[in-house]
């Protein structure tokens, strides 16, 4: 079975890359290097995806993979954006970022929103190849559902009738900005591998 190096320590998001790599043994950064962590300085998730990769694959002499992903809500000129995991405060407290949001909604009707993830895989010598996959929706005015983190509970599908935490892993993992994402990537790999 292939390791999979993801150089996060959220267990929402290894969670993500288990359910979509079952035949993979994903690996969270945490697990082999202790208190990893990257100042995400980039205005970007591009650039903050790559900042993560780059710094973990050197530090480990490997190939990793690291995504940086996020929240847009259009009535709120994209914002949360790259802040959408610190938007309540440096703490990352989910529950605090989806009360903000929530407070800053009040009295808008337009409710769209995206979730966008970009995958960064990066090699020991900094060479990086980057995905990015994104997933429409609308902002509830509660959190509905159980299941999922971050923004999950306030983010609802139309074409399902729920919000990301009413969803399997399984049904999520076909329909999320991350699934869309590795998707992507497994397309990459699976082309490198018959070269």
């Amino acid at each position: 079975m292939e390791d999979i190096v993801i150089a996060s320590n959220n267990k929402g998001k290894i969670n993500d890359f288990k359910a979509i790599f079952p035949n993979h043994n994903v690996i969270g950064i945490s697990e082999l290097i202790k208190d990893f962590d990257v100042e995400e300085t980039g205005t970007t998730f591009e650039e903050n995806a790559k900042l993560k990769s780059v710094a973990a694959a050197k530090a480990l002499n490997k190939q990793v993979i690291a995504d940086d992903s996020g929240l847009e809500v259009q009535a709120l000129n994209g914002e949360p954006g790259v802040y959408s995991a610190r938007y309540a405060g440096l703490d990352k407290n989910d529950q605090d970022n989806i009360n903000k949001l929530l407070k800053n909604m009040e009295n808008i009707s337009d409710r769209n929103a995206q979730f966008v993830c970009v995958i960064s895989m990066s090699a020991p010598n900094g060479e990086t190849t980057q995905f990015k996959g994104t997933v429409k929706g609308e902002i509830t005015t509660e959190p509905i559902g159980d299941h999922g983190f971050g923004y999950d509970p306030i983010f609802y599908v139309p074409s399902l009738n729920k919000t990301m935490a009413q969803l399997s892993d399984a049904e999520k993992a076909k329909i999320s900005h991350r699934g869309h994402a590795i998707e992507q990537l497994q397309q990459f790999l699976a082309g490198e591998k018959n070269e």
